[in-house]
């Protein structure tokens, strides 16, 4: 997908940005134990999607990052799985 083809994505979820060619986001959560919890919560959901984030975690915040590895660039598996993952989070909120 190139850039155009993301800009919808982008409109409807402002905090995803393209870095190095990956989907990215950062959460900020109240505390690790919570942190933790959402990426529980996006582990079982990747599962079921049978696609998986390149991620990272450091106290209360979730770095993700999302790359269809076969393709070597985003597809719409990184798009559908952002926009689940956006859901989890606004169930947080």
């Amino acid at each position: 997908m190139n850039h155009l083809s993301l800009e919808p994505f982008f409109q409807g979820h402002p905090d995803w940005r393209m870095r190095a060619g990956k989907l990215h986001r950062e959460y900020c959560f109240k505390d690790f134990n919570h942190a933790f919890a959402f990426m529980t919560q996006v582990a079982m959901l990747s599962e079921r999607m049978n696609h998986h984030p390149d991620w990272s975690n450091s106290y209360n915040r979730v770095i993700i990052d999302l790359i269809t590895h076969d393709a070597q660039s985003v597809t719409g598996k990184d798009i559908s799985l952002a926009v689940a993952i956006e859901q989890l989070w606004q169930h947080k909120l």
